[in-house]
C-alpha cells in the first residue's frame, strides 16, 4: 500500500500541547527555543498545535519559536478547528482557520485538522458545511493537506472515511496501552484506516505521560531487555513502527524529553521481534494494572464551574496506584488543589465527561479521589 506521506521511515512530532510554564504560567518561549533547535537539529520537522490548545497561547509559541526563526520551506505545520466549541456557528468555525493563520504566521498550514471527532460532535462538521471549507481551502493552496483527528469506535470511522474519501490523513491515537481496550479500540481503528488506504498521524503515543512512567514491574521488564533506553522510547517505537505512520506526535514539555526522543528517531529503527515480545508482556501487566486512563489533555477543564483540576488530580491518584505511596500522592494532590477546586467539590454537572476524549466517568473517579485525599 503507497503510503500518502511519501517517506520510509516515520518521523517524530513535536506536539505543542504541553509547553513548559514559567512561575507566573506564562510558556516559558526561551526553553521552547531550545526545544525547537534540538529537534530541528535532529532532522525533524513536523509541529503540531490547535485552535484550543492554552487558549491560542500554543499557536502564538509556535510562532514566536518556529516560524519567526527556521525558513518556511525547511518545517511542516499542523494546526486543528474545533467545530464543537461552545457559542460557535459556523462563521465562528471557519474563522478558526484563519485566526490560526494569523496566531501561528505560517502563511499556510501543511496539515489541517477538523478536531476531536466523536460520536457527539462529528454532525457539527457536516451542518457547517466543513468538508466543504477544508476542500476550499486546499485549491487555495492555503492548507496543503487535510484530515481530522478522531475519537471513537471504529465503525464510525469507517462511515466517515467512506462520506469523506477525499481527505488526505487521518489522526488517531494509538498506543501498545490502548491497543486492545474496549473504550479506545486503537488497533480496530488503525485497521480501518488502513483499509481506507489512510495514511496517519500518532496522538497520545505515550498516553498522556503515563507509558513514560509505568508500573514497577513494566519497568523492570523494559529494564531488563534494554536498561540504556527510556520508557517513552519503547511507546515511541512501537507505533513508529506501524505500517502507514506519517509521524509519531510526542507533546514534550522540557528539553531533556526532546533530547530523549530525538536520541532513538533521528535514526529510527523499527522493534526487533524480540521488542516487540517485550511490550506484549508489558501489555499483559498494564491489563493488570488499576489506573485512570487521563491523557491530560485538559478539554474537561473548560467548562467545569468549580474550577477543578481534574488531570492533576487523576495523576495524582494514578502515582497512588503505582506506587502506594500515600504521602507522595496526597502531596501531589494537594498541589493540585491549592486556589482551586477539591475533587469533593464537583457538583456533578457533567459537562467535564461530555468533552472527554477518553469518554471517562470522570464523576467517578472524583469521587474516589475524595475519598482517598480530602
Amino acid at each position: 500500500m503507497a503510503d500518502y506521506f511519501g517517506k520510509e521511515t516515520p518521523k517524530l512530532g513535536f506536539g505543542f500541547m504541553r509547553l513548559p510554564k514559567l512561575e507566573n504560567g506564562e510558556t516559558d518561549l526561551e526553553q521552547v527555543k531550545q526545544m525547537v533547535d534540538v529537534f530541528m537539529a535532529a532532522g525533524q520537522t513536523y509541529f503540531d498545535t490547535a485552535y484550543v490548545y492554552d487558549n491560542g497561547k500554543s499557536e502564538e509559541a509556535l510562532r514566536e519559536t518556529l516560524v519567526k526563526r527556521y525558513p518556511r520551506d525547511t518545517f511542516t505545520v499542523a494546526t486543528k478547528l474545533c467545530a464543537w466549541l461552545q457559542g460557535h456557528d459556523e462563521a465562528s468555525a471557519k474563522q478558526q482557520f484563519y485566526t490560526s493563520l494569523e496566531r501561528t504566521g505560517a502563511g499556510y498550514i501543511d496539515y489541517y485538522l477538523l478536531h476531536a471527532l466523536q460520536a457527539d460532535n462529528y454532525k457539527k462538521c457536516d451542518e457547517y458545511h466543513l468538508w466543504d471549507f477544508l476542500r476550499e481551502l486546499k485549491e487555495k493552496g492555503l492548507v496543503r493537506h487535510y484530515g481530522f483527528s478522531f475519537h471513537a469506535a471504529p465503525e464510525l470511522l469507517d462511515e466517515l472515511l467512506t462520506a469523506h474519501p477525499d481527505v488526505d490523513f487521518i489522526q488517531l491515537q494509538l498506543n501498545y496501552a490502548d491497543w486492545e481496550n474496549e473504550k479506545v479500540q486503537s488497533r480496530a481503528c488503525y485497521e480501518v484506516a488502513r483499509r481506507h488506504g489512510k495514511s496517519i498521524t500518532v496522538m497520545e503515543p505515550v498516553k498522556g505521560g503515563l507509558l513514560a512512567n509505568p508500573p514497577k514491574a513494566v519497568r523492570e521488564l523494559f529494564d531488563a531487555a534494554d536498561p540504556g533506553m527510556s520508557y517513552a522510547s519503547w511507546a515511541i517505537r512501537y507505533v513508529a513502527s506501524l505500517d502507514g505512520i506519517i509521524t509519531v506526535l510526542s507533546g514534550m514539555s522540557n528539553l531533556a524529553q526532546v533530547e530523549d526522543n530525538v536520541s532513538y528517531m533521528k535514526q529510527f529503527k523499527p522493534l526487533t521481534e524480540r521488542e516487540e515480545a517485550v511490550i506484549a508482556q508489558a501489555k499483559t501487566i498494564l491489563a493488570q494494572q488499576k489506573s485512570i486512563p487521563c491523557t491530560a489533555c485538559h478539554y474537561c477543564m473548560d467548562g467545569c464551574p468549580k474550577k477543578i483540576p481534574i488531570p492533576e488530580i487523576f495523576s495524582a491518584c494514578n502515582d497512588f496506584f503505582r506506587y502506594e505511596n500515600k504521602a507522595r500522592a496526597a502531596k501531589m494532590y494537594q498541589n493540585a488543589v491549592k486556589e482551586k477546586g477539591k475533587a469533593s467539590d464537583c457538583i456533578r454537572c457533567g459537562k467535564c465527561e461530555k468533552t472527554c476524549p477518553q469518554q471517562l466517568k470522570v464523576r467517578g473517579f472524583l469521587e474516589e479521589a475524595a475519598k482517598l485525599f480530602d
